[in-house]
């Protein structure tokens, strides 16, 4: 990754997978790869979004924008040390009336069928949320954007818009990967005790469930931010270890 894309934040650089080091950067290939990993696990053949619907949701969300500019995607959860796409600027970036909440079940990644976990979303709620936001080159759009598409869509959970965000270098209209109330898996906000015994006992193909957490809490002190949601949630796995 280059050194400059970092000028606003350059101790974040060693907080940064490379993309070409991240199992998140879903080509068509890792895609096939994670088919047939369903297949194996006994997955029914809807297991994910058909490509066709993905694609029809980038192409509705992005269709409209001017393709000569660069592309900002805000980033809350997993997309802050893993983005998966090559990038040209990362920024603070906050992004107003919206708050990270575990909300959507998941029966994959870091859940199952036998024990579902929490996967992390933006819902509408007073005040920001603090987070990233990093520029994607017109010329990467397409591609790149293809490849965020088959990550967060793959089960349709949210709903991408193009939203404002506020950086310390100014405003900038970003992609935005928003919670979607209407998909079955969405639960809501569940009390933090629930939420946390779900977490602590989740597991899936990409790891444990609270290992996500864990994460979350050490990129955000990295970065000086402050969420109490996800220090209370962190409090309450401690407690459950206790018990």
């Amino acid at each position: 990754m280059k050194a400059e894309a970092f000028v606003h934040l350059p101790g974040l650089r060693d907080g940064i997978v490379p993309p070409e080091q991240s199992a998140l950067r879903v080509t068509p290939e890792v895609m096939a790869m994670w088919d047939e990993r369903a297949r194996r696990m006994g997955r029914p053949a809807d297991w994910r979004l058909p490509d066709a619907e993905v694609e029809a949701s980038r192409r509705a969300t992005l269709g409209g924008r001017d393709a000569t500019q660069d592309l900002w995607v805000y980033a809350y959860g997993s997309l802050m040390w893993d983005p998966a796409v090559h990038f040209e600027e990362v920024r603070r970036a906050s992004l107003p009336a919206h708050r990270r909440r575990f909300t959507f079940r998941t029966h994959i990644g870091r859940g199952s069928p036998d024990c579902p976990g929490l996967m992390l979303s933006i819902e509408p709620r007073p005040g920001a949320c603090e987070g990233l936001t990093f520029r994607v080159a017109a010329d990467r759009v397409d591609v790149e954007s293809a490849i965020l598409w088959r990550r967060e869509m793959l089960r349709g959970a949210y709903a991408p818009s193009l939203l404002p965000v506020h950086t310390p270098q100014g405003e900038v209209m970003a992609l935005v990967f928003v919670s979607n109330p209407e998909h079955a898996d969405h639960v809501g906000e569940l009390p933090l005790p629930e939420t946390a015994r779900t977490i602590a006992r989740a597991e899936g193909v990409m790891g444990r469930n609270r290992e996500y957490v864990e994460q979350l809490v050490k990129q955000l002190a990295g970065l000086g931010i402050v969420d109490v949601y996800i220090e209370q949630l962190a409090a309450e796995l401690q407690l459950h270890d206790a018990v």
